[in-house]
């Protein structure tokens, strides 16, 4: 009897309930909780983007006889072209660098190699009087048409679609060119980038501004072999050499540089130009004789050069 009352009694004691942790503890891990997901966010892109680096230096390389203008792959790969690198850009950072670039963009627009129009999200539209969509590829324009056409209808009144090549002349939709040119990812993929960006020039007004987001080659020579060595199998599947040197392919264009920005080892080039002052003038009284007019440009060393 007295064992079952002491098993009796035991078992109606109260059972003593967890501490909680002092409020300072409580406190201090409320504020740690954002750093902590932001900091496991980044290691996880991280680990991401070394991967794709990785697999993207032991793919197969050599490919004999890709053309330098490989571009009419896009006729084939536009349609899927958006959810096959839509997770690259974004572990890369490259889809935000197109939406804070954009927000440069004013007046009449021309954006050049438009692409499938990853960059029609982003555009400020309270900025913009009208915009024209420029790419050769019949296809990716296509796709293009079809995003405002489903998405942003109420912009239909501002655009105007060009399929041309953007080293033929391009007509301004204003007598004096237009106030924004813009590209991205476009230097890639034509076999004359130069005579390409003294084009674009030509197209914006004396007081405009020319804005270019493109990748080429790196600050670091073991990124460019991993550039180099996989270029042709790039350039066969996605129609555009990613090793370009667009430092250089600046400097020899002979526009004045306004800001150089790189990211990503220095792959992703951000770049602000302004057009020569009477480039204009000269090209309209040259452009009987010569349809692409190439301007000599005396070499001169870049202020950016400690960066390459």
């Amino acid at each position: 009897m007295i064992g079952r009352r002491l098993f009796l009694g035991s078992s109606s004691m109260p059972t003593a309930s967890p501490v909680p942790p002092p409020a300072s503890t409580q406190a201090w891990l409320r504020h740690r909780k954002i750093p902590l997901i932001g900091a496991g966010i980044v290691v996880f892109s991280a680990t991401c983007y070394g991967t794709l680096l990785y697999f993207s230096a032991t793919r197969r390389a050599g490919l004999e006889n890709i053309p330098a203008d490989a571009s009419n792959r896009y006729m084939d790969i536009a349609w899927d072209y958006d959810k096959n690198i839509d997770f690259a850009e974004w572990v890369s950072g490259i889809k935000n660098r197109r939406k804070e670039i954009s927000k440069l963009l004013r007046g009449h627009v021309l954006e050049s190699a438009v692409g499938t129009g990853r960059n029609l999200a982003f555009y400020p539209m309270e900025k913009i009087e009208t915009i024209t969509l420029l790419d050769k590829s019949t296809e990716m324009l296509a796709c293009t048409k079809k995003k405002y056409k489903d998405e942003w209808p109420e912009y239909s009144r501002k655009i105007n679609y060009k399929n041309q090549s953007a080293l033929c002349p391009i007509t301004p939709i204003t007598p004096e060119g237009y106030d924004t040119v813009f590209q991205t990812m476009g230097l890639c993929s034509t076999p004359e980038p130069v005579a390409l960006l003294r084009n674009l020039e030509q197209a914006a007004k004396e007081d405009g501004q020319i804005l270019l987001l493109e990748h080429g080659k790196s600050y670091y020579e073991w990124m460019n072999r991993v550039l180099d060595n996989t270029a042709p199998d790039h350039a066969d599947k996605w129609g555009c050499w990613w090793n370009k040197d667009i430092g250089k392919i600046v400097e020899e264009s002979g526009l004045e540089v306004v800001n150089i920005k790189r990211y990503n080892f220095g792959t992703t080039w951000w770049v602000e130009l302004k057009p020569r002052k009477g480039i204009r003038k000269k090209a309209e009284a040259m452009v009987e004789a010569e349809p692409l007019l190439q301007v000599p440009v005396v070499p001169q060393r870049p202020w950016w050069y400690l960066w390459r």
